[in-house]
């Protein structure tokens, strides 16, 4: 029977793993930790029970494993995301795990690993990305048969504080959107100082869209009669793809983004005719050759229109944010809000801007119903008609109708006046 003990030793203790091959004979090994002879008896087991599911290179690497990784997933990801792999895996991973075998990864060196970057000045959100793609690269290791299981899932979730965990603040902090007066100085100066840029800032602030959906936008997408505008494609590494979430969309047009759209068109139509093209590119956004506009560029220029308005601190894609918070804030409904941004799921804007959500809150407690009122009798006048009050359907419930002498008039003044006339 397979079992864990610890040995003590002059040069430090070990853990002994006792258990039976195949073939039943005898084995020990030992491991330097518990959890390390936990990890080798768990594989011991397996190799017993599946001794054809585990690869022949299990004493792989991680570095040596990495650059077989990214070859088998180059085809079945988008080109961004394999660039990311590759930096985060360049500037984190690798030094730090490159000669250790890939069966030796624990979580305990996980966790350390990560509370090491976090320590080191990173912000949670990369750290939540270097776990990401650790872990995402693991588990394809399992699929191979390396690793009887990936180390890296679920890592920490029981641990409320672990180093990549967003709280609320965190999100919100993420997030830094114009208010409506920075957004005017911004795009005044934008057209005065980048017009050629000035119609795309345009767009990503009253349309809400990514700036790769931007750059990917076509002259056909455009509907100027119904101001609609129809998200299906992104541009990304100088390529064309599908939308982040995998479907198109249509999202409204504002009647600024309107003309400035159509003063856009009639440029290009000029253009044409001053370059002598065949066609008017297809692109909404375009260089002077007639090709999709490139990133840092739009970067740069961004940043001069932002210098000139005398604002920091900003990037191109916190347009979108100050349209998904301006239109919650003015009281737009949330699942309005996740569809105009591409959100599958309302969960999702709600997650990241519940912050900007219309804060008058106070009125919503004055709609509570209060105590039900007492039904009245209804009193009759001399004449035999029903008295009821001036409100709606509420009667009016008198303690004593009359005065002492049980007559209508109720102020002795009025009474003795009334008598005094009469005499």
């Amino acid at each position: 029977m397979a079992s864990i003990r610890r040995r003590k030793r002059a040069r430090g203790d070990v853990w002994l793993v006792d258990y039976r091959d195949a073939a039943g004979a005898r084995q020990r090994l030992t491991a330097s930790t518990k959890e390390a002879a936990e990890n080798l008896l768990a594989e011991k087991i397996r190799e017993r029970q599946h001794p054809g599911l585990l690869s022949p290179d299990r004493d792989i690497t991680l570095g040596e494993y990495k650059d077989r990784w990214l070859t088998m997933i180059k085809s079945e990801i988008k080109p961004r995301t394999l660039k990311g792999y590759k930096q985060l895996l360049a500037l984190h991973i690798v030094p730090v795990f490159s000669r250790v075998r890939l069966r030796d990864v624990s979580r305990t060196m996980i966790k350390r690993f990560l509370v090491t970057k976090r320590e080191a000045g990173l912000g949670k959100n990369s750290v939540r990305l270097i776990r990401a793609t650790l872990s995402v690269m693991l588990s394809d290791a399992a699929d191979d048969g390396i690793l009887l299981a990936n180390p890296a899932l679920n890592l920490g979730r029981r641990q409320r504080g672990r180093p990549d965990k967003l709280s609320g603040a965190d999100r919100i902090r993420a997030i830094r959107p114009m208010s409506q007066a920075e957004l005017g100085k911004f795009l005044s100066a934008a057209q005065t100082h980048t017009p050629l840029y000035a119609p795309l800032f345009l767009l990503l602030a009253h349309a809400g869209l990514r700036p790769g959906e931007a750059f990917a936008l076509q002259w056909a997408d455009l509907d100027f009669t119904n101001r609609r505008i129809r998200v299906e494609r992104t541009w990304s590494v100088g390529r064309v793809e599908t939308p982040k979430t995998g479907t198109g969309r249509t999202v409204d047009m504002s009647e600024h983004l309107m003309h400035g759209l159509r003063r856009l068109r009639v440029t290009r139509q000029k253009e044409k005719l001053k370059r002598r093209w065949t066609d008017l590119p297809p692109w909404v956004f375009c260089t002077d050759v007639g090709t999709p506009l490139d990133e840092s560029r739009v970067r740069k220029n961004f940043a001069e229109a932002l210098r000139k308005a005398e604002l920091t601190g900003f990037r191109v894609y916190d347009l979108r944010h100050t349209f998904a918070s301006l239109l919650l804030s003015q009281g737009a409904p949330i699942t309005y809000v996740a569809s105009q941004l591409g959100h599958s799921k309302p969960t999702t804007t709600l997650q990241w801007y519940a912050h900007w959500i219309d804060g008058g809150r106070e009125r919503f407690v004055d709609g509570l119903a209060g105590p039900t009122a007492r039904k009245a009798k209804r009193v009759g006048h001399q004449l035999g008609t029903k008295r009821e009050s001036g409100t709606s359907r509420v009667p009016e419930v008198p303690d004593r109708v009359g005065g002492p002498s049980r007559t209508r008039t109720l102020d002795p003044l009025i009474k003795s006046q009334l008598l005094y006339q009469l005499s």
